[in-house]
């Protein structure tokens, strides 16, 4: 039998010292559990992460990614508006190719191959529909 004091492992049920015998195999868990509590620690502490998301109920997602003010959401979707007419200004060829680089995601050669073209004429087109968005978007 171990003596414990329920007082270290529960500071806000107990004020004062209180102690308990207790079988070994219970001291054994306690002390099995106080172990990887502080391994886990050790742990968020070297890592530097702090908080999680895998609770369902949501709680920690709305800390870490929070919510849009109106103005943000009306700012944001502003910003869509004028890329769009930025990019609709664009020679059809260039928006095709922005369009598919960016917001599709495919490759400068996967593009060339669908078009029968050098990688280095679509790096270039893309190149400098960039500069000119990018010249646009500061007029808007």
């Amino acid at each position: 039998m171990k003596r414990i004091n329920l007082q270290e492992l529960y500071p806000d049920a107990y004020t004062s010292d209180h102690f308990v015998d207790v079988p070994d195999e219970v001291a054994a868990v306690f002390s099995s559990f106080e172990r990887m509590e502080k391994a886990y620690k050790q742990r968020t502490y070297y890592h530097k992460a702090y908080y999680t998301l895998d609770c369902s109920d949501g709680i920690e997602q709305n800390v870490v990614f929070r919510s849009l003010s109106p103005e943000e959401i009306y700012e944001r979707k502003m910003t869509k508006k004028q890329l769009h007419a930025a990019i609709l200004s664009l020679p059809d060829k260039q928006a095709k190719r922005i369009y598919a680089r960016y917001i599709l995601g495919i490759s400068i050669a996967d593009i060339a191959k669908a078009e029968g073209v050098s990688r280095v004429a679509v790096n270039e087109s893309v190149i400098r529909g960039m500069h000119v968005l990018s010249r646009r978007i500061k007029d808007f």
